[in-house]
């Protein structure tokens, strides 16, 4: 007899899955593992599955379609995918001015990832009371940019409760990824926002102002007041997967409000006469960090994670 349930937790071979009320430890179908798909990761915490609980250790014998997922694929040489969650219906990007920084080129990567499958996300810019007046005015300039097209931006740090309560309605009865880099502080929010769930969290290396990797795998919690949380590994960079290059603009909203502006249906925005994204990036309708991001996307190029100066 097969029973349906969510994947809550995945650690490479073994996936716990809650059936009801009830957590089974189980392994893949072997003709699932190996059908070829293009992910380090067949199964992801989220997907919903059937599960063969009839037998000695459960197995999971089908992967029902998702809805959508987040994905990224490394940098590195081996250039693997892996997917990060699925079934979301929201998606939280923890970012931070220090300790560590997190760049443009990254949240921008982020964003068009969700993008591309329709998950609505929120930016939250964490550990607000360690910036100065100079790096407070920065983070103030960055917000501006995303919420002009359409992102909804929260700030927060440990003592700040009314933001707290501003995230918690936004989590309430949805399924939500909180991601970003190690030390911005993903775990020692949800366990604010959850204060049963008493997650362990890392340190902040004074060296180099980055942090580790507590949270070795995605898992899946239930929120009280209703919902999921999934709190995911950090992500040091993110290379983008299953992306043409003629769809990245539609990634981009400011961009997608302007194609058919543009003088040629195949338009890229780059060079080509009669573009009304590029027009709108001289004339300053367009950020033009987000239009170098762009561009930067388009043509392949690694972020570069010295650039931190808005112009």
């Amino acid at each position: 007899m097969l029973q349906k349930g969510v994947v809550i937790k995945s650690t490479g071979s073994n996936y716990l899955v809650k059936i009801n009320s009830q957590n089974y430890l189980c392994k893949l179908k072997g003709k699932i593992r190996l059908d070829g798909r293009k992910t380090t990761n067949p199964i992801a915490v989220g997907d919903i599955v059937e599960v063969n609980t009839n037998t000695d250790s459960p197995v999971i014998e089908t992967i029902l379609p998702r809805k959508n997922y987040i994905i990224r694929k490394s940098l590195n040489l081996s250039k693997q995918a892996h997917i990060l969650a699925s079934n979301l219906d929201l998606a939280m990007l923890v970012c931070t001015m220090v300790a560590p920084r997190t760049s443009l080129g990254f949240i921008d990567r982020f964003l068009i990832t969700a993008e591309a499958y329709q998950i609505p996300i929120v930016l939250v810019f964490n550990k607000t009371d360690l910036l100065e007046a100079d790096l407070l005015a920065y983070q103030n300039q960055i917000i501006k940019i995303y919420t002009k097209i359409g992102y909804q931006c929260i700030t927060t740090n440990f003592n700040d409760k009314e933001s707290l309560i501003e995230i918690k309605k936004l989590l309430s009865n949805k399924t939500t990824l909180v991601a970003g880099h190690s030390g911005v502080g993903k775990t020692t929010l949800i366990n604010r926002i959850e204060p049963s769930l008493n997650l362990k969290t890392g340190e902040i290396s004074l060296t180099h102002l980055k942090g580790t990797h507590t949270t070795t795998f995605a898992e899946l919690h239930n929120l009280s007041f209703g919902g999921f949380i999934i709190d995911s590994p950090g992500v040091k960079e993110l290379g983008l997967v299953e992306m043409k290059k003629e769809e990245i603009g539609h990634y981009f909203p400011e961009i997608r409000e302007l194609m058919n502006t543009c003088k040629f249906n195949n338009c890229l925005h780059q060079t080509e006469p009669g573009c009304g994204v590029i027009k709108a990036v001289n004339e300053k309708e367009i950020n033009e960090e987000r239009y170098i991001s762009y561009l930067k996307i388009l043509n392949g190029e690694e972020m570069d994670w010295n650039e931190w100066e808005i112009n």
